[in-house]
């Protein structure tokens, strides 16, 4: 693995650890944030993925398209559309004015986003 694949993995990780960490924070907790960090963890470790499997990741910020690609090098991987489509929404609509994430929306895209973390870890060992 060559030190941008690393340096993927570990910005996914990072990203992981700011989405729990304001999950669990005590005062004024920002969910919107955890929605956002939590669709960064998923793209980055899929961009990883990617990199560790000789492609090269497209600049997007596309769950649908980037796990396609994951499936093309993968194929025996998935990710249920309906958990990609929720991370799409919750990281870009909760950024701006007008809707604001609560718990319950940010603690599924936590959980979304560890799941599917820790489905595309395993193709790390692969």
């Amino acid at each position: 693995m060559n030190d941008t694949t690393r340096e993927w993995f570990a910005k996914a990780e990072a990203d992981c650890r700011t989405a729990e960490r304001e999950l669990a924070a005590r005062e004024s907790p920002n969910f919107d944030a955890v929605c956002f960090h939590a669709q960064q963890c998923v793209e980055k470790t899929m961009k990883g993925i990617l990199l560790a499997r000789g492609a090269v990741p497209p600049r997007t910020h596309d769950l649908i398209e980037l796990a396609k690609l994951v499936r093309e090098l993968c194929p025996g991987w998935s990710a249920p559309l309906e958990d990609l489509r929720f991370l799409i929404r919750a990281a870009a609509i909760y950024r701006y004015p007008g809707e604001s994430a609560d718990h319950a929306e940010a603690e599924e895209a936590l959980t979304i986003g560890m799941r599917l973390k820790a489905s595309l870890t395993a193709l790390r060992r692969e």
